[in-house]
């Protein structure tokens, strides 16, 4: 077994219908860190995206918390990750590459340089998302709906 390149790894996300992107962002992290810390944002804080979880706040640390590639899962109740830092103290953050080169994660690698933590951006999953997957099942839902109406 290969040596792994960091102690503390450290990620976050609403892992909602939980699927397959979901899985190759945790294995990725765990593939490069002894500890894999996982952040699940509460239903609170994905309210900021005017969306409700299909999958209830709890019922996601337990899924999460379920997969062999996670050590820790931790409540995200703010998007500060300083705050986070300063209370996991990781030494690397893994994020999906969606959000490689925007205004927010660029001032958040300036600030993780100066405390010598690294952020590794790992693809992301094309064709598969929580969102897409839920946009999916309220079609499916409204068609059946519509079909019984007729």
């Amino acid at each position: 077994m290969c040596k792994k390149i960091y102690k503390i790894g450290y990620t976050t996300g609403v892992f909602d219908l939980f699927h397959i992107g979901h899985l190759n962002l945790l294995r990725k992290a765990k593939e490069q860190c002894e500890y894999l810390i996982v952040g699940i944002s509460t239903d609170a804080l994905v309210a900021y995206k005017n969306k409700k979880p299909v999958i209830p706040f709890e019922e996601r640390i337990n899924i999460v918390g379920a997969i062999r590639y996670v050590d820790r899962v931790v409540p995200q109740f703010n998007m500060n990750k300083m705050q986070a830092y300063q209370t996991y103290h990781f030494d690397v953050m893994f994020v999906g590459d969606d959000w490689k080169g925007t205004n927010k994660w660029g001032k958040i690698e300036k600030q993780f340089k100066e405390i010598d933590v690294d952020i590794v951006y790992f693809p992301y999953t094309k064709g598969t998302s929580s969102t897409l997957i839920n946009e999916v099942l309220i079609k499916l839902r409204n068609d059946s709906l519509e079909e019984l109406v007729n």
